[in-house]
């Protein structure tokens, strides 16, 4: 009764159409995304039958859901997929490092808008928008925890040789509802050599191994400043109110309320304790913290969990460019090499860890744990002086899903026999979002609208898909 019209417009009906037995089953949610898009035909999608150029390599092990196999480098994943839903039929027309076209409503990715985070095309995150519709629904209290938390180092931030990244940003909605991004500070253990367009380099990958001293914390934006104690802090947050009130006399636009959010969230995250708790991972047993893998990733997907249990909404893992371009899971060269000492071996241990520690902790009913990418990989592969490689390839490419409402021990959709195309069930991207919406409660057709007032669907054009729900 407390709404106005405007809410109401906004929210439109709050009753899913689909599967309404399945809305907001989960709490929070755990994004994690691969970046550079691993090959399907190396993890969930194996053709064992197919030519030597297609299967390549590797060989495939079998799961514990049975006659279902994937790839011989995920035994792990392999004996936890009877707790995930793996979706095998994922396409779309777009085989770029489009990030924000797998994130966010964004219909089209081309243009520039892969390397322009601040494009006026742009949608938001679904982080983005699920904080802001969070804040509209609490009248804009700050909550305690971040809606919207990201790890491990604001993107594209570690690369040495292109520019940044779209895609995890507030997108129309405005900056104020980017990500809050934790910095990691530790060291790789294993050296690689990175070769790029005639460039190479030498380098400690921490996604490969890292030191047990390495910590995450709030990124440069939300720390405090040396010397600066909180009651200093709460001095000028008093002061701060006081010269506030002066400037809205002078200023009561769109700009001066995101400063106040800024502001206000700001001051939050500098006196939680409950967030300084849930960053401080040498709280976790070491035991526990080798089980995920003494990675990078491996410990980021336990910060991940530690901050769903302070509260945060939706955390996001990025498994992200580190270096040169070609980097990540962006296997052009060195496919094989790569996928053995460190990509699938780091996945392995860090997927299968986080969705048993969930399941022992009694969380994974209420926490969605989903894995996915921008697309996958060419079928046949490319030889080449710097090692095989696989290209990108948006025609058939693979996902992983677990909690929060998801299926349980269930294999969605089927390629053709050298992993091309979807022959059954496709599933899209905007598919993808309405479904992670619609289990947390949020129905995927609100309407939100950018600062010409122009209407927009929080997942584009997907829609809840209900074979992958329980």
């Amino acid at each position: 009764m407390g709404l106005g019209l405007g809410d109401l417009l906004q929210a439109k009906d709050s009753r899913p159409s689909v599967a309404p037995h399945s809305f907001g089953k989960a709490k929070s949610c755990i994004l994690l995304y691969l970046y550079g898009s691993p090959s399907q035909l190396e993890t969930f999608d194996v053709k064992p039958n197919a030519p030597l150029e297609i299967r390549g390599d590797l060989n495939s092990i079998p799961s514990v859901i049975p006659g279902y196999h994937i790839g011989e480098l995920l035994p792990e994943t392999a004996s936890v997929l009877d707790r995930t839903t793996v979706v095998r039929s994922m396409t779309h027309p777009y085989p770029v490092h489009g990030i924000a076209y797998a994130t966010t409503g964004l219909p089209n990715p081309q243009g520039g808008l892969e390397v322009n985070p601040r494009a006026a095309g742009h949608w938001p995150f679904i982080g983005s928008v699920i904080d802001y519709l969070g804040e509209r629904r609490s009248h804009g209290e700050i909550p305690q925890a971040p809606r919207n938390i990201a790890l491990p180092f604001p993107l594209s931030t570690r690369r040495t040789n292109q520019p940044f990244r779209a895609g995890p940003y507030g997108g129309f909605l405005g900056p104020a509802y980017d990500p809050i991004w934790t910095e990691f500070e530790g060291e790789g253990t294993k050296t690689f050599s990175q070769h790029n367009r005639g460039l190479v380099q030498e380098f400690r990958d921490p996604y490969a191994g890292i030191k047990s001293e390495c910590r995450f914390q709030l990124s440069a934006a939300g720390t405090l400043a040396r010397g600066m104690t909180l009651d200093r802090l709460d001095r000028r947050r008093i002061l701060l109110q006081q010269l506030d009130d002066a400037r809205r006399q002078f200023d009561a636009g769109s700009r001066g309320l995101s400063l106040d959010r800024f502001q206000g969230m700001a001051f939050s995250l500098l006196t939680s304790r409950r967030l300084r708790d849930a960053l401080d991972i040498r709280a976790e047993p070491i035991g526990l913290r080798e089980k995920y893998g003494m990675t990078l990733y491996g410990q980021g997907a336990i910060v991940a969990r530690r901050l769903v249990e302070s509260g945060c909404r939706l955390v996001s893992l990025f498994w992200d460019e580190y270096g040169l371009a070609d980097s990540a899971w962006d296997t052009h060269y060195q496919h094989y090499r790569r996928l053995k000492n460190e990509l699938c071996p780091t996945f392995d241990l860090a997927y299968s860890g986080l969705i048993r520690d969930l399941e022992d902790r009694g969380m994974l009913d209420e926490t969605l744990v989903v894995c996915i990418s921008e697309h996958g990989r060419t079928p046949k592969i490319d030889s080449n002086a710097l090692g095989a490689g696989r290209h990108h390839w948006s025609r058939a490419y693979s996902a992983i899903f677990a909690g929060g409402g998801f299926a349980a021990g269930r294999v969605v959709g089927k390629t053709d026999r050298i992993a091309g195309d979807v022959v059954s069930q496709p599933v899209s991207p905007k598919d993808i979002l309405a479904t992670v919406f619609h289990l947390l409660g949020i129905d995927p057709h609100t309407i939100i609208y950018d600062v010409l007032n122009r209407p927009y669907p929080i997942a584009g054009d997907g829609q809840v898909r209900p074979e992958l729900l329980r």
